[in-house]
């Protein structure tokens, strides 16, 4: 019987399992302690070539197979991450250096990703009709799938952050040529070819191919067949895509880069907001693009949240991820680390307060908390993505509100107030895509619509709003009586 792992270094390319043919390999490793967890041979760009010629093909049967063989394979692709929960949270635990909190929850999203798809997977089969306006004629408006989607999806939640873009593209009857990043190839690759495997799902629908940018180049963007590139990662990269996409006239869904602000309000309960922000600043060392990165505090109540914010912080268990009380894992690698490092050396050298320093210990870094930091500082500016945040006074609720949209980014924010009623007016004020009143920044959920505004992003993702980004409209006019033309 094959093991769970077999062949997960593999690509899965129309519907087996393929070693890359570069004759080059990359080791996959523990972030924690640098130990390798697997050896990928990478696939070269003819390769990936090949699979697009595969998608377009396949696409074609897939467009017309029922809602109901969608479904029954969408259902046995949660179920085996259901019923492999263990194995799948191991293995995600050792190669994205998440927390088993983390882990564990990023699993529940890629399943309930899945199962949202049961609920609108029967709207590729919808015909609408409108009013025409010519006697004798029926408009009717057909929704079909685009057809072959590129997927790229980024290194902190590879699971759920994959199955976001692949679930409702195959659940309404396009293919995906999927890559994730190489250094969680196998969570955000490999564990759900597996699951497509076992639900049956025909060869060449998901493809998942292990490489580099380097050996790859653009194809993913600019190949012919390509109608949407789905992309989750950096503000820079989603650029270039836009770029490229925008030239070959393709379709883009973006998840991009934040600037979060956590708002607290003059009136707002301390030690509730304290305890949000714990965990809306460290989830994941700070790894994740929903995470907080300014904290906004009325100066009424600024001495008060900050003191207790540092001192809870301070306390926060770190170091081997694989252990079930630690709270702060590892960065992903050493270079990020030292990325880390230089913005946090370049804010203390340009005198920016620092009230809890962090240290390093290989991989991980602990929470480091600037104050007193002015909005326009580098280092509010600056999407941190690790254990690092900046504290911020405002001069009044309205001037926290202004702060809060004073930056290029709008994917998620939060605030704490004791006035729902006001609460919810200043979030209508913020310019995100999201906001959480008397929560923290970091929400996910499969039904509401996810996504940013200004540089954080394009599109929606969840149930129903990701159906608009998988498929197309076309209307069908029926003339069913003799139309009189004037000429």
């Amino acid at each position: 019987m094959e093991s769970f792992t077999e062949n997960f270094n593999k690509n899965y390319l129309d519907g087996k399992w393929v070693d890359g043919d570069t004759g080059e390999t990359h080791n996959i490793l523990n972030p924690y302690d640098d130990s390798i967890i697997a050896t990928v041979q990478l696939a070269s760009l003819q390769q990936l070539k090949s699979t697009y010629e595969v998608a377009e093909v396949r696409q074609k049967d897939w467009a017309h197979s029922s809602v109901e063989d969608r479904k029954e394979i969408l259902r046995k692709a949660a179920e085996f991450l259901q019923n492999n929960r263990d194995e799948i949270i191991r293995i995600a635990n050792l190669e994205t250096g998440g927390t088993l909190l983390k882990v564990e929850l990023e699993l529940n999203l890629a399943i309930d990703v899945l199962k949202e798809t049961f609920d609108y997977m029967d709207t590729i089969d919808e015909v609408k009709e409108v009013h025409a306006t010519i006697d004798g004629k029926k408009n009717k408006i057909y929704r079909q799938p685009l057809g072959v989607i590129s997927s790229i999806s980024p290194f902190n939640f590879p699971l759920n952050l994959s199955m976001r873009s692949i679930a409702p593209a195959i659940a309404l009857g396009n293919t995906v040529v999927h890559k994730a990043d190489l250094q969680v190839g196998l969570t955000g690759g490999s564990i759900i070819a597996r699951a497509f495997d076992y639900a049956g799902l025909p060869g060449g629908v998901f493809q998942s191919v292990l490489t580099t940018p380097e050996k790859i180049g653009d194809e993913m963007l600019e190949n012919p067949v390509v109608q949407l590139v789905a992309f989750t990662g950096s503000t820079g990269f989603g650029k270039h895509i836009g770029e490229i996409a925008g030239k070959n006239l393709k379709r883009v869904a973006l998840e991009l880069g934040g600037n979060n602000p956590f708002i607290v309000l003059q009136d707002a309960n301390i030690e509730r907001a304290v305890d949000a922000a714990v965990f809306g600043k460290f989830m994941h060392q700070g790894q994740i693009c929903m995470c907080i990165n300014r904290m906004i505090v009325h100066q009424d109540v600024y001495e008060k949240f900050t003191d207790k914010f540092v001192e809870r912080a301070s306390q926060l268990p770190y170091g081997d991820q694989t252990d079930p009380d630690t709270v702060i894992g590892p960065l992903i690698n050493k270079k990020q680390v030292e990325k880390v490092l230089e913005v946090i050396e370049k804010a203390e050298k340009a005198g920016v307060n620092v009230a809890l320093k962090g240290k390093r210990e290989g991989n991980v870094l602990t929470p480091h908390i600037f104050v007193d930091v002015d909005n326009s500082d580098d280092i509010a500016q600056t999407e941190l993505f690790s254990p690092v945040v900046s504290i911020i006074k405002a001069d009044s609720d309205d001037h926290a509100i202004e702060l809060a949209n004073d930056t290029i980014y709008g994917l998620t924010s939060a605030l704490f107030t004791s006035d729902l009623e006001k609460g919810e007016a200043y979030s209508l004020k913020i310019d995100s895509g999201m906001t959480h009143v008397n929560d923290q920044t970091v929400n996910d959920a499969a039904n509401v619509p996810f996504g940013g505004n200004k540089q954080s992003g394009l599109g929606r993702f969840g149930n129903p709003w990701v159906i608009d980004e998988f498929t197309k409209l076309k209307w069908v006019s029926v003339q069913e009586e003799y139309r009189k033309f004037p000429f």
